[in-house]
């Protein structure tokens, strides 16, 4: 996977989380509050529910997850092609011995960094479904307290 299918697949899984945390609950006066009470207990409930859920859900804070850099996705054909020609160098005492060496070794080391690259990319998507799953959880634990203080408040919360 290229990087920019990497940043494709990390804008839709930060888009799917930013949809599951958007889930806004709708709050109904049960006891005839004013709209200034309303105000007052909403935001009294949403600072009790962070504190209460350990989560703010203005500020998700997803995490950070590597990338990988541009040395980590060369290096492989770099130290491939080094090796290749020392080992050519000492097979034979040729510069033609060395050089063939060293295209064997850029093959060799392209071919291992490939695989390196594209077992660190699975695993940093893995993180960044983690981290969504995470978010997604805190976010509920912060629904779910939001609403059982306004509820006790005497609001209907849905």
């Amino acid at each position: 996977m290229n990087t920019l299918n990497q940043c494709l697949l990390t804008l839709l899984l930060l888009s799917a989380a930013h949809q599951a945390l958007a889930q806004e609950l709708f709050i109904y006066p049960d006891k005839g509050q004013s709209s200034d009470q309303q105000a007052k207990d909403t935001l009294d409930c949403s600072n009790w529910a962070k504190s209460n859920a350990g989560y703010d859900p203005a500020n998700p804070a997803l995490g950070n997850v590597a990338q990988l850099g541009p040395e980590q996705q060369a290096g492989g054909a770099v130290r491939g092609a080094a090796g290749g020609a020392a080992l050519g160098a000492i097979a034979g005492d040729s510069s033609e011995a060395a050089r063939r060496g060293a295209v064997a070794g850029v093959v060799v080391g392209g071919l291992r960094q490939r695989r390196a690259n594209r077992e660190a990319q699975e695993e940093h998507q893995q993180e960044e479904q983690q981290l969504v799953a995470q978010s997604t959880a805190k976010n509920d634990d912060y629904n779910r307290a939001y609403a059982a203080c306004l509820e006790g408040r005497g609001y209907t919360a849905k």
